[in-house]
Order: structure tokens, then sequence, then C-alpha cells
């Protein structure tokens, strides 16, 4: 199995953009980064550049204004990091992970109601 690169925070920001957006140009893509900070046109342009590079993105180049589009699921992309943040800060036990999440106040009382259905679905053999 190839791993996949290791985006940056600012990197993880706009694929949480595009994986909300779908393709989307560069433009779209600013649109929605202005939403939440102000970021010039040329950077939000140059970083998508830059992961496409990387092989965080696909670009088609068909049009005149490219689109980009995640090369990973963001589903597969989390499990990655994920695995990778066990290994390194938990010594590979997602159960330490799992206590340091709920401890440390990370966890919402909703979503530890999701994650106690879970559990008792996963205990019944579903």
């Amino acid at each position: 199995m190839t791993t996949s690169p290791k985006p940056t925070p600012a990197e993880l920001n706009l694929l949480r953009i595009l994986w909300r957006l779908g393709p989307s140009s560069v433009k779209q893509v600013h649109q929605e980064v202005l939403k939440e900070r102000d970021m010039a046109y040329a950077a939000v342009l140059r970083l998508l550049q830059i992961m496409h590079g990387k092989g965080l993105l696909n670009r088609d180049e068909r049009v005149k204004s490219h689109v980009y589009r995640p090369a990973h699921e963001q589903g597969t992309l989390q499990t990655g990091l994920l695995r990778e943040l066990i290994h390194k800060a938990f010594s590979g036990s997602g159960k330490a992970l799992v206590l340091a999440a709920l401890k440390g106040g990370h966890v919402t009382r909703e979503e530890r109601k999701e994650i106690e259905a879970f559990l008792k679905s996963e205990g019944d053999g579903q």
C-alpha cells in the first residue's frame, strides 16, 4: 500500500472545502476560504498548485479555469492520518487515543451518546 502525502494544516483546510464543494475552480475555493479568513487569491492558487504537485489533488485542465478535486476520499485520508497519529502519539494504541479524547473534553455530550450507541450496537453483534 502506498502512503498518500501528509497535508499541512492549510492544505487540510482546502481539502475540507473541496470535499464539501466537490470539484471546484480556484475562484470557488477562494470564495469559500474568504468566509473563514482573509487570504489572497494568488495564495489559494499557489497552495492548490503545490497540493496538485504533491498528489493531494487532481486537476482538470480541459477548461480555462482549472478545476481541482481531492485525489483521495475524505475517509481514506483521515484513516491514514489517524493511523499515523495513533502510532506516533499513542504507541499504537487506539484505546489510548479514544480514552484521551473522552477524558480530555474533546467529545461533546451528543457525540458521547453516539459513541455509546455505536459501542452498544457493536456489542450486540450488529
